[in-house]
């Protein structure tokens, strides 16, 4: 295969498996819910509470994949596929290791956690539980990113969708079998979704890994990956760790609105989850859009095709305001039988429609942080996006959000407005950094220290 595959290859080539691949992703964990919330309306809020906790964790994973992504592709763009097969086994290594780390702090002191977040005592059990099987099991999923954002690298991004298609499959029948006690299996409810989400994965884990010895373009060094680690961490580093301190930033400050929204009851709470289940969907677009634009970019800087790369950025990120908001709409317009569909508890149903008629203002906004970020990021400007992440997100989403949510009382609803204030914040600093084309020479000073 060559190198510049991806620069060949359409947006919508390169998205529509991504999009399909994170769509599903996004339905394993509202399989979960979903299932779940025909146990018990308090087994969808312990797993909800716990996810906030373990998607800290995706994310601290996701710092060595998101380096290895643009360094991978921008080796690729540049016909170095060497470098990029090494670089792919360095980030395979990094994350395995980092991930055991993380499974075990999660075991040991996961209850801790727990109480910081200020858990209901009503669902201290059940999260507890849930967070010493996923979280345990959690460096699965830190090799899975690593081996998926190599495939996707090189142009491959329908592999790693079939792989999560093959996981959510075996998610949901195992969820089926431990929630209703299917065949003759025991009942487990929170604990049995666990096992299943956690065993999915390990399949899923042995299926890519095959995948990527498969589709590697130059043959895989794991026998020398220690020895290339001090050689090519460095620069996986250099993109991943503030890439991973914008989405940490984010993460945290989302924990943080968590406790605001503990303090307005469990309801409130279980509202928030089957709202941000249906807002997934909406945003997801973006999402897709903006991983596959980082992919191309990443192989067009490679190649030197500075023109063409600012000019992808701006066209995806046109398409991704345009679907949010179409999508929005939508949601907004069939708020409350989306809602229905988890429950029927009629102040849920009440708040969670006000929330979806909001995203009308706030995914728009979202949509340019998706997908400019992702384009910076690929061209190795990295710094400008958490510097103006931690400003807006700390400053402005936080203490809005008290401010309205809670001093103001105007509970979910104000929360969700001081989101959208963040999102557009950002989104529009992100678009004029981009405009001013400094990414150009950020991505000059790491050729050469890559080369």
């Amino acid at each position: 295969m060559k190198g510049n595959k991806a620069v060949k290859l359409s947006l919508f080539a390169i998205t529509w498996p991504i999009f399909i691949d994170i769509m599903l992703h996004m339905l394993m964990g509202n399989a979960d819910t979903l299932m779940l919330s025909q146990y018990s309306d308090h087994s969808v809020a312990a797993v909800g509470l716990t996810n906030q906790l373990l998607s800290i964790v995706i994310v601290m994973f996701g710092f060595v994949a998101t380096g290895a992504t643009v360094v991978i592709a921008q080796s690729l763009g540049a016909k170095l596929q060497k470098t990029a097969a090494e670089v792919a086994v360095v980030a395979i290594l990094g994350n395995l290791i980092f991930g055991l780390i993380i499974s075990g702090v999660l075991v040991i002191w996961g209850d801790v956690f727990l109480k910081w977040m200020n858990t209901p005592p009503e669902l201290m059990d059940e999260a507890t539980s849930y967070l010493m099987i996923v979280g345990g099991f959690a460096f699965i999923e830190s090799v899975i990113m690593s081996a998926g954002a190599a495939i996707r690298s090189n142009g491959f991004t329908k592999d790693a969708m079939f792989v999560t298609i093959g996981m959510n499959i075996l998610n949901v029948v195992g969820n089926y079998l431990f929630i209703f006690g299917a065949f003759g299996f025991p009942v487990l409810g929170v604990e049995g979704v666990a096992i299943s989400t956690s065993f999915s994965r390990f399949l899923g884990l042995i299926v890519i890994l095959f995948l990527l010895f498969k589709r590697s373009p130059f043959p895989l060094p794991f026998k020398q990956s220690f020895k290339l680690f001090p050689t090519h961490i460095k620069s996986v580093l250099k993109i991943g760790l503030p890439s991973a301190g914008e989405h940490l930033s984010y993460s945290g400050s989302q924990m943080i609105v968590t406790l605001f929204i503990t303090m307005l009851g469990t309801t409130a709470l279980t509202t928030k989850v089957y709202t941000f289940n249906i807002m997934m969907f909406i945003f997801l677009f973006a999402v897709a859009i903006g991983q596959g634009t980082q992919i191309i970019i990443g192989h067009l800087i490679g190649a030197k095709s500075y023109d063409k790369a600012y000019k992808t950025c701006l066209r995806s990120q046109t398409y991704a305001m345009i679907i949010s908001f179409l999508m929005a709409g939508v949601a907004s317009l069939f708020a409350r039988p989306l809602l229905s569909i988890f429950t029927d508890n009629p102040e849920i149903l009440h708040e969670g429609t006000k929330l979806l008629y909001l995203t009308l203002l706030l995914e728009p906004g979202r949509s340019f942080n998706l997908v400019i970020i992702s384009s910076l990021r690929a061209a190795g400007d990295v710094k400008f996006p958490i510097m103006m992440g931690i400003i807006s997100m700390w400053g402005v989403s936080v203490p809005l959000a008290y401010l309205l949510g809670i001093v103001f009382d105007l509970g979910l609803a104000g929360i969700w407005i001081a989101f959208a204030a963040d999102e557009w914040l950002r989104g529009l600093f992100m678009l004029w950094r981009w405009k001013k084309r400094g990414w150009e020479r950020k991505f000059l000073i790491k050729r050469e220290a890559t080369a």
